[in-house]
């Protein structure tokens, strides 16, 4: 079975990375360095800043 693709894109991911203080892990090790957890916050930021984004627009 093929993977899915990502839907961040690889620039997100690396500011969310380092926003969240592991980025130099993502450097080191590549993305599978990196913990479930650390993933999961990842998501849920990207989930966070898309909410902030939506709010924005529907407020003007």
């Amino acid at each position: 079975m093929s993977r899915r693709r990502g839907i961040m894109s690889d620039q997100l991911k690396e500011e969310l990375a380092q926003e969240l203080g592991f980025y130099d892990v993502v450097q080191k090790d590549g993305w599978g360095g990196i913990t479930s957890r650390e993933a999961g916050n990842m998501v849920k930021r990207a989930v966070e800043r898309a909410s902030g984004q939506l709010a924005s627009r529907n407020s003007r």
